[in-house]
């Protein structure tokens, strides 16, 4: 692994060159948390904005609230920004501005789990740890031929991949890991030739690799529905903060009634207003449910008294960091108030 690791390894711009000393441990462990659950192409233009923005832990520390959380807008999962912040600020006041450098110590940060901590101390101090993403996990599964449905089987995968973690350039070993299944051993059509590993993978040589790992079918999703609010005057719109505790939360947000079973219409509206209710709709998927949401306008000639809220020119909306939900919903409120 590590001799094709050596020759194949992606460039990305958190990373150093194979057998190289690793990069800045703040840049290894900011974007372990930026690539959970989300893709290199997505995350690779907001790492180099966070690191232009804030290029240590002590500015990250200093950072405000509002703007971190604008700044990490279409993400997705905020509750890893404001774990980032949280970490950041426990680095910065009480170790100096240095992450620790043992799995346990990292364990010990605020927001960081087992794979971040894992991940951090084999790539950043080239500690030997068992670092098992999504892409090492079908790996794993399929070397072994590992039989047992995920979620049930991620012991066993761990064990496994703890089997095969050598002592020496365990980060280079993780990453090359990680590279074979984004590159090769992907979930769909791996390309199983190229593969280094194909002469010891006992799901290439059972013939079917593409159905490793085995998964146990999840449940369809629920379906909620909801009720997004736009009332705009003298060209600029309410915006709202949404509560620290739940989902999305601290964010800058539309105003929105209750998610619930049933449309809600006008219920939860900001303000008594001539609303008109759009005939389009958007919908969006969350990792527990899918929401269906209904475009409420409202255009006013005097700006209403509201008890909180921010009015945002509508000019400038992209700069107000909705998530994505909200920034979808902003831009269907952009084509309709055009054609009314």
């Amino acid at each position: 692994m590590l001799e094709w690791y050596d020759k194949h390894a992606r460039v990305l711009p958190w990373r150093a060159p194979p057998g190289t000393p690793a990069m800045d441990p703040y840049r290894v462990w900011l974007s372990e948390v930026m690539l959970q659950q989300t893709q290199v192409a997505t995350v690779k233009p907001y790492f180099e904005k966070f690191t232009t923005r804030w290029p240590d832990f002590a500015s990250l520390a200093a950072a405000d609230d509002a703007d971190l959380m604008a700044a990490w807008a279409g993400l997705g999962y905020y509750a890893r920004a404001r774990n980032l912040l949280a970490c950041a600020r426990t680095v910065a006041g009480e170790h100096d501005g240095q992450l620790p450098r043992t799995e346990a110590g990292l364990r010990a940060l605020p927001g960081v789990g087992g794979y971040t901590a894992a991940a951090v101390a084999a790539i950043a101090f080239d500690e030997r740890a068992v670092v098992v993403d999504a892409n090492v996990e079908r790996v794993v599964s399929r070397l072994f031929a590992v039989e047992t449905p995920l979620p049930a089987a991620k012991p066993r995968i761990h064990a496994l991949a703890d089997g095969i973690t050598p002592d020496a350039r365990p980060g280079d070993f993780a990453q090359a890991m990680m590279d074979l299944g984004a590159t090769i051993c992907t979930a769909r059509a791996p390309r199983c030739m190229l593969c280094p590993l194909r002469g010891d993978c006992a799901a290439h040589s059972g013939g079917m690799p593409e159905t490793y790992p085995r998964k146990t079918p999840k449940p369809e999703r629920p379906q909620r529905h909801g009720t997004f609010f736009w009332i705009e005057q003298g060209g600029e719109v309410l915006l709202v903060r949404r509560p620290e505790k739940g989902l999305l939360g601290g964010m800058r947000a539309l105003p929105t009634g209750p998610w619930q079973a049933e449309p809600p219409k006008l219920a939860g509206a900001p303000v008594a207003a001539e609303w008109h209710i759009s005939d389009t709709h958007i919908s969006h998927g969350f990792t527990h449910f899918r929401l269906d949401v209904a475009l409420a306008m409202a255009d006013v000639a005097v700006r209403p008294e509201v008890d909180q809220g921010e009015w945002w020119p509508v000019a400038e909306i992209e700069a107000a960091g909705l998530p994505t939900v909200f920034a979808k919903a902003a831009r269907a409120f952009g084509r309709e108030r055009c054609c009314i």
